[in-house]
């Protein structure tokens, strides 16, 4: 959630140093508007002490400014507060006071908030778990897009939890999040398409979103992948390939694939291993 939200909030705070026709990153003119009282310049200020904005990281400073554009009302404001409760960051860690800040951010309809909200209800931190509550939450930030939302309501469709299991509901959500780019999605999508759960087994289809997450570093599609190859599932069998995936799911962190990895690597030759050694290293090198 943390490195999402990071995303998400750069992309606002982008727009908002535009609208304010500023330079992105600390100024005097944006401190002069901050005390000022103008809210945007506060959680633009507070994002600069937060992430290091052309001026030192200072997270109370941070909370400071975000705390006052939130009494303010500014949502993106409330939901950043609320994150650093939930993080402890500049504050003491505070899961109540974090859901009381993602609240008044949700119902003005912030997105993240939303979502963030959500997730507080399905792991039960700061409010009593409620599954229906966490999609409540999820879903109205889904149907704003938020591609994190999508995908984990594809995950309580798939799984039954807080509405009746439904696949092709899941498959929905899977898709429209995938399309975004998110690699859990993409994941989840070519596991359907894998074992034919919501969607006709298309093991092709599979291969694709496999591909598309692997390609994103996400370890258990590289597993996932590497089992097609080994398979002959949507592609043509290739051990080759299929210890190249395994080596990269277990070296980013797929346990349960290192007996996968250490029995295809005894199908092939020393030169065949070291071919597909050089090439992972090479692999590494690109996507650090």
């Amino acid at each position: 959630m943390r490195y999402l939200r990071t995303i998400l909030l750069c992309v606002v705070l982008l727009a908002l140093f535009v609208s304010l026709h500023s330079e992105f990153g600390y100024s005097a003119d944006l401190l002069k508007r901050a005390q000022a009282g103008d809210a945007e310049a506060q959680i633009l200020l507070g994002s600069c002490y937060d992430f290091g904005y052309g001026i030192s990281k200072n997270a109370m400073e941070a909370v400071k400014w975000y705390r006052l554009a939130a009494n303010q009302g500014h949502a993106h404001a409330q939901n950043s507060l609320g994150y650093c409760y939930y993080y402890g960051e500049g504050v003491a860690q505070d899961y109540i006071e974090a859901i009381k800040w993602y609240r008044l951010s949700a119902n003005q309809g912030d997105a993240e908030a939303q979502y963030c909200l959500g997730y507080c209800y399905y792991y039960g931190e700061g409010v009593a778990r409620d599954y229906k509550e966490a999609v409540r939450w999820y879903r109205l930030a889904a149907d704003q897009g938020h591609a994190a939302a999508q995908n984990n309501l594809g995950v309580f469709y798939s799984n039954g939890q807080g509405v009746v299991q439904d696949y092709k509901e899941a498959v929905k959500w899977f898709r429209l999040a995938a399309n975004q780019g998110y690699a859990s999605s993409q994941y989840n999508l070519g596991w359907m398409y894998d074992n034919g759960q919501g969607v006709v087994q298309d093991y092709k289809e599979a291969v694709k979103w496999y591909r598309k997450a692997a390609d994103q570093v996400y370890a258990v599609a590289q597993h996932g992948l590497g089992g097609c190859y080994y398979f002959g599932d949507g592609v043509p069998k290739n051990k080759e390939e299929a210890y190249f995936w395994w080596l990269l799911a277990v070296a980013n962190g797929v346990e349960q694939g290192i007996e996968w990895r250490d029995d295809v690597a005894r199908e092939l030759t020393s030169a065949q291993r070291e071919r597909v050694q050089a090439r992972a290293t090479k692999w590494f090198e690109e996507h650090q």
